[in-house]
């Protein structure tokens, strides 16, 4: 018996545990538009409850299988995954495509390789996905150690380029790399005929976005705005609810657009961090997101320091 067999098994009995024992979790697709669906994550941090799927996770049905847009946070995490795409469809998963790097994006692929599953992604986001695999699958493990067994996969073919066409069946996917944002190598995936964008980490709504010390505020910013020359009648925004751009706008674009406007100057300015921190540390017309109030001041100070350091 392999270890995704075996880790199945030992997945599904920690799921039953966590469900009776914290919080129900219950893990479904939501159609968007035709042959398009969404899981749609909670905005809280991981728990061992949610399995680390507090992001959004797309899926497509082609005539040829099912496409999911990311993989999840691990064997647990895909093992739930697979089981709601199997209350979707009897099409088998035949193709993963990573949007991004952080851990709930792709380390589920391992699990649905070991399938028959053709993972794809950008070249930039693989170079970052092995960067930090290691160091993101012991993070998953600290949440739970029912991740211990899962393992960095990642595209044994990546694109080079930065904005690739990829027929699957019946259906045209736009794989994008607009500029480096939440981590280096981000990508959205874009349905031209259905007019999805499924945002990844490029967009948050309902909730702060993330801003680590890698994360490239300006290029995030740029990326942002080159994204919105898509014509998508729909975000599927990496967290957060089903949007359109103004959604989109007021809740990442224009926080990007303040972050980049307000720190750049305090900068150049010689402010000094704590100052514009202290100075910024209240923008009522972001409070509504969640995670404001405990995220909003370390992600001042972080851009900060990146226009300090000329990032």
């Amino acid at each position: 018996m392999s270890i995704i067999k075996v880790f199945s098994v030992f997945a599904v009995l920690a799921i039953s545990f966590f469900s009776h024992s914290v919080i129900a979790m219950e893990f479904h697709f939501t159609k968007v538009a035709d042959k398009t669906y969404a899981y749609i994550g909670p905005l809280t941090n991981r728990t061992p409850e949610n399995l680390g799927l507090n992001n959004n996770i797309g899926l497509v049905i082609t005539d040829k299988g099912a496409v999911l847009i990311d993989s999840g946070a691990g064997i647990p995490s895909a093992t739930v995954l697979e089981d709601a795409v199997s209350k979707v469809t009897d099409k088998k998963i035949i193709a993963v495509i990573n949007t991004g790097s952080q851990d709930h994006r792709w380390l589920g692929n391992g699990y649905f390789a070991e399938k028959g599953a053709t993972i794809y992604a950008l070249a930039k986001t693989v170079k970052t996905q092995e960067s930090m695999g290691a160091g993101l699958v012991d993070k998953m493990t600290k949440v739970s150690d029912i991740f211990a067994l899962t393992k960095p996969v990642t595209a044994k073919t990546p694109f080079k380029k930065d904005d690739v066409k990829l027929t699957i069946g019946n259906t045209m996917f736009h794989v994008k790399h607009f500029g480096d944002a939440h981590f280096p190598g981000d990508a959205v995936v874009w349905l031209p005929e259905q007019k999805v964008l499924f945002s990844g980490d490029l967009i948050y709504v309902d909730r702060m976005l993330g801003v680590h010390p890698f994360s490239k505020v300006a290029s995030w910013q740029k990326a942002f705005h080159l994204a919105e020359k898509l014509p998508a009648k729909l975000i599927v925004p990496g967290h957060g609810q089903v949007c359109d751009w103004n959604k989109a706008r007021q809740d990442t674009g224009n926080y990007l657009d303040k972050l980049v406007k307000v720190m750049s100057v305090a900068s150049e300015d010689m402010l000094g961090v704590d100052q514009a921190v202290a100075d910024n540390k209240d923008w009522p017309e972001f409070k509504h997101l969640e995670h404001y109030d405990s995220w909003h001041k370390t992600i001042l100070s972080r851009t900060y320091l990146q226009f300090e350091e000329g990032i």
